[in-house]
């Protein structure tokens, strides 16, 4: 495959990437990571999530995306065909002034369209400017004002390396990542409390293929190819960009009811009660899923 093939075929596959995040609106994900949920039967809790989470919109695919659609954005006539013999003919100039103003007309709607794209994705963000190159310190800045993040430090290519833990009590519905202004985000875990004192956890963010996180699932797919163009790419000095991989461990500690999961093993004898556990990568079909009767 030769470099401009290549590059072609990267760009298309971060144009389609950036229009399904404009789509869904998920655009976070994780890469290497362990996390833990310690759910006790008198209600307390505490959650754990060590290793990377990626934002989509930070990455350089959006600036491949960008540089994609402006190489293309060149004005090109199109074919012109006679009318009687239908073969190819060179076309007039007023032809081709024709073809040019419908051009120009389809750029400045295109134009309109990419501000209205950018004001969106600023408000998807919490305000913060993407295209900004203060953006992703000014985003691990304000995680670190919220509680539980103990650490976030950014690492280049939209991923950050974090350390988040918290405690509480399962009155009220719980749900990790969440953003400070953002309106919204996709989770990696949520837990939420049925009437009854039965807490559902789910964890639909570490499901890299046939999960409810399409964008984890994309992204997967993306990793794959852009990993086979790898060898080549090598040979023309030219270099895919880096995807991040799915892979971790989450696990459930309870001493609650397990009422229904779907691990591999089911419950296993742990310090305290029961552990359910799951182990995390690219394979993954299935989202963690358990039922827990808490409450005496």
């Amino acid at each position: 495959m030769s470099v401009f093939t290549r590059w072609k075929a990267w760009s298309a596959a971060a144009l389609a990437m950036m229009g399904a995040l404009a789509l869904t609106a998920c655009m976070v994900t994780p890469g290497r990571f362990d996390a833990t949920l310690d759910l006790r039967r008198d209600g307390r809790f505490s959650f754990d999530y060590n290793g990377e989470i990626y934002i989509l919109a930070l990455s350089n695919l959006t600036e491949m995306a960008e540089r994609a659609e402006s190489e293309s954005a060149a004005f090109e006539p199109d074919t012109c065909w006679d009318e009687d013999t239908y073969e190819e003919r060179e076309c007039t100039e007023e032809e081709i002034a024709e073809q040019r103003e419908t051009w120009e007309s389809w750029q400045e709607s295109r134009l309109a369209e990419k501000k209205q794209e950018a004001e969106a994705m600023q408000t998807m963000l919490g305000g913060i400017d993407p295209s900004d190159p203060e953006a992703a310190e000014e985003l691990a800045a304000m995680l670190r004002r919220q509680k539980g993040w103990n650490k976030v430090e950014y690492r280049g290519d939209g991923l950050f390396d974090v350390e988040f833990s918290i405690s509480s009590r399962m009155g009220h519905d719980f749900a990790f990542p969440t953003f400070e202004h953002f309106p919204i985000s996709n989770s990696f875990v949520s837990a939420n409390l049925r009437q009854g004192d039965i807490v559902r956890v789910e964890a639909p963010g570490f499901a890299a293929q046939g999960g409810s996180n399409p964008m984890a699932g994309m992204m997967a797919g993306m990793a794959g190819m852009f990993a086979g163009m790898s060898d080549e790419a090598a040979q023309d000095g030219e270099t895919p960009p880096d995807m991040p991989v799915i892979e971790g461990a989450f696990r459930i500690l309870t001493d609650g009811d397990i009422l229904a999961n779907n691990t591999d093993e089911g419950p296993q004898a742990g310090e305290n009660g029961q552990e359910l556990a799951w182990n995390i990568n690219t394979r993954t079909t299935t989202a963690p899923m358990a039922l827990i009767r808490i409450g005496q």
